[in-house]
């Protein structure tokens, strides 16, 4: 049980920091929002791979690209709600 958390908590800190580097401009949200980026990020990937593929089955984490695509989405959307990030022009 610890080591599952553990590698939860380090599986979403590598998917959020890449993440992070993906999405253009900088992100100002510190290490445990970055990990739960990360974490969320993964559950959204598992549930858009399971809706193109076999059909949803539930919350599921995806994969390592399944997990970044979901942590790009995640913050893209966050990003949005929280008005970070804005072009000024």
């Amino acid at each position: 049980m610890f080591w599952t958390v553990v590698g939860w908590i380090v599986f979403g800190l590598v998917a959020g920091f890449i993440a992070r580097a993906i999405v253009p401009g900088k992100d100002d949200i510190g290490i445990l929002r970055t990990i739960i980026l990360g974490v969320v990020g993964s559950v959204v990937g598992g549930l858009i791979f399971g809706l193109l593929t076999v059909g949803l089955r539930g919350f599921q984490p995806a994969g390592w690209i399944g997990s970044i695509i979901g942590a790009v989405i995640v913050l893209v959307v966050y990003n949005q709600v929280t008005g970070r990030k804005r072009n000024r022009a």
